[in-house]
């Protein structure tokens, strides 16, 4: 027979040393998954940077050929607001070459004038029918009030005008053996030439009758 004081504490160190016992076995699972969560943790890093640089190559290629489709289309089929700019700039150009082309012919017409036909140049150049009276013959007319600039444009067609009237009496002061300065003869014989070649409206009603 066994000594019951030494059995009782052999069990005792049984009982306690086996939860130590179990603990160690259990101790194991508990350290494998996080073991195995540390060990995993850079290969779940590294998948998550592979997808995301995947994600921006295909943005950078899909930014590209966009790129590339807009300059190809751009050089293919220009946009419509670039068209009419060249258009503008070349127009503009032309115009100018023009301008200055008229200003040199001008140039060298007035350095060949004599001292009298530069002073009567002078002075057609300064004459100018007076914008408030051209106003109020153009507000009797219409019945409305205008604006300044149809009351200028008024008063340069009428001195256009006027400039044909002067020269066809001239030539009329000639024919007839007539020298200048014209008389009122002149000027109606002018203007009754005028008439007959439709080159002044005629301000009488005509009466039409139908047969």
């Amino acid at each position: 027979m066994a000594d019951p004081a030494r059995v009782k504490p052999d069990a005792g160190f049984r009982e306690a040393s086996g939860p130590t016992e179990r603990a160690k076995p259990s101790e194991g699972p508990g350290d494998a998954p996080g073991a195995g969560g540390k060990a995993s943790e850079p290969a779940a890093v590294q998948a998550a940077a592979r997808e995301e640089g995947k994600a921006r190559s295909a943005e950078d290629a899909a930014a590209a050929a966009g790129e590339e489709d807009e300059e190809g289309s751009s050089s293919l089929h220009p946009p419509a607001a670039k068209k009419l700019k060249v258009e503008h700039d070349k127009k503009k150009e032309k115009r100018h070459k023009v301008d200055e082309d008229e200003i040199q012919k001008m140039q060298v017409l007035v350095s060949s004038f004599s001292e009298e036909q530069l002073n009567r140049y002078e002075m057609y150049r300064r004459a100018a029918f007076p914008k408030a009276a051209i106003k109020r013959l153009i507000q009797s007319i219409t019945g409305s009030s205008v604006s300044q600039n149809v009351v200028i444009a008024m008063s340069g067609i009428a001195k256009v005008f006027a400039g044909e009237i002067v020269e066809e009496a001239l030539d009329v002061c000639e024919k007839w053996g007539d020298t200048p300065p014209l008389q009122p003869k002149h000027m109606r014989e002018a203007v009754r030439r005028l008439k007959s070649r439709e080159q002044i409206p005629n301000t009488k009603h005509k009466k039409i009758i139908f047969h």
